[in-house]
């Protein structure tokens, strides 16, 4: 495996790359965070396009039968299922659908920065956390940002030094 120092310009790919996916997870992850405090709170609503509602609606979804008050609120939810009153294409599911991809990548994003630069464990961990904790991607960013400039800065700094270092080609005379 190549040493990091002669990577650099997959590091820097990396790096943009990494801060794209950083950005458009964190985007997605608000969109979904509101969309189950629509759907979930008491209002019990999705968002839907087109249908009955017209260009942009709210549509009721209401809980089953034997559903508790606090059945929603409990992981799994009892066996509590909901149904959704709308027609039309339902922007809150395609939410939670793009979400979960956005984030499929978000992770490749991570894993091919981390790998590159050769960081431990524990900072993949901290940028996967990103993409499911609200707002924390934004956070995590701008640090992975300014530690992955900063090694490439050190890493430019060494290949300098090195080629600095390195005795210069013979030539031979010309006869």
């Amino acid at each position: 495996m190549p040493r990091p120092i002669e990577q650099l310009p997959q590091i820097r790919s990396a790096i943009r790359f990494y801060r794209a996916m950083s950005w458009v997870t964190g985007m997605f992850l608000l969109l979904l965070v509101a969309e189950m405090v629509l759907k979930y709170s008491p209002t019990h609503v999705e968002v839907f396009a087109g249908g009955s509602g017209g260009l942009l609606s709210l549509q009721r979804v209401v809980p089953g039968d034997g559903c508790q008050w606090y059945s929603l609120f409990v992981p799994g939810g009892m066996g509590c299922e909901i149904t959704s009153l709308g027609d039309g294409f339902n922007i809150s599911l395609a939410i939670l659908i793009v979400h979960g991809w956005i984030y499929v990548v978000y992770l490749l994003a991570c894993f091919r920065l981390w790998s590159l630069l050769r960081w431990p464990f524990k900072r993949l961990l901290a940028m996967a956390a990103g993409g499911v904790v609200p707002f924390l991607s934004f956070f995590v960013e701008r640090r992975m940002h300014d530690v992955a400039v900063a090694d490439v800065t050190r890493l430019e700094a060494e290949r300098a030094a090195r080629d600095a270092a390195a005795p210069a080609p013979a030539t031979t005379p010309e006869a």
